[in-house]
């Protein structure tokens, strides 16, 4: 008998994944956490039935979501992190040898128990002496910090259930008081391909830009998320991320990545026309 997962895309589309066998389930307060083992992903983690990670594609998401900031935001040493339980945007900010702090703050700590157990490779990182876990949640740990950040990332779930106030105005506004006066905030933007990831991303990117003086979006193909085609929001109170890219400083750091160069990180920010007139047109998206 085959055994298959499989997510809802739209009312229409769906994206099954065949599994050798389930690992793990548990109902958390917050969410349903599963774990399971397929043929072609390695391991793969779900919340309350979307894909998270799996081991196959999930450096394309840390990839993205890490190393384009710090190649534009030189010598970041304090950084929060809101989500990312799983710990891979963890190692990879634990790469640099500037950062000297980071506040993880995920508000279910049955995502990182279970992903300790089954995705170590993953969660080494949340052991580094420079790492404070911190079980709350972000909109509430972020409301009271004031000009102390280099960089903010938002390493959310989708806008709907436990990561929903992480995509309000209120929160942007928050996370803008926190930075330091050239900090960056990046988060995941979810998709423009499906209609309802579509409008989810035009409202987060509204807010976003309601709050942060600069406010580009690019993109990634991380094969098992919705459509594939995936975005990201970068804002920042003055930095550019193709003016102020500083691709011989990042590439002199010697940090070896499977997905991010500085030459895809031009280019991920020229986006097709579908999603610039989602995101209503112009150069400043």
């Amino acid at each position: 008998m085959e055994l298959w997962f499989t997510e809802n895309h739209s009312e229409n589309v769906r994206f099954s994944v065949r599994i050798d066998k389930p690992l793990y389930s548990e109902q958390s307060p917050y969410q349903r956490i599963d774990v399971f083992e397929t043929p072609e992903f390695g391991r793969m983690l779900t919340l309350d039935g979307y894909v998270m990670i799996t081991q196959k594609d999930e450096f394309i998401y840390h990839d993205m979501i890490v190393h384009v900031p710090m190649a534009v935001k030189k010598n970041v040493e304090k950084v929060l992190v809101i989500g990312a339980g799983d710990g891979g945007t963890i190692r990879e900010l634990c790469r640099y040898g500037s950062v000297k702090h980071i506040d993880l703050v995920e508000i279910d700590g049955a995502v990182i128990r279970v992903c300790r157990e089954f995705f170590p490779e993953m969660t080494a990182s949340l052991d580094d002496e420079r790492v404070t876990v911190n079980i709350e949640d972000g909109l509430r740990f972020v409301r009271h910090k004031k000009n102390e950040y280099d960089l903010i990332i938002v390493d959310s779930t989708d806008p709907f259930g436990p990561g929903e106030g992480l995509f309000t105005r209120e929160f942007y506004g928050n996370c803008y008081n926190a930075l330091t006066d050239d900090g960056v905030l990046v988060n995941q933007h979810e998709s423009a391909f499906y209609e309802n990831d579509a409008k989810a991303m035009c409202r987060a990117h509204e807010r976003l830009r309601s709050v942060f003086e600069v406010h580009r979006v690019y993109q990634a193909h991380i094969p098992t998320y919705a459509s594939g085609h995936w975005l990201f929001g970068f804002a920042s109170k003055g930095l550019d991320p193709i003016k102020d890219l500083d691709a011989e400083y990042w590439e002199s750091l010697g940090i070896k990545t499977r997905y991010y160069n500085t030459e895809l990180h031009r280019g991920c920010f020229a986006l097709p026309n579908y999603v610039i007139e989602r995101l209503g047109g112009g150069k400043e998206q």
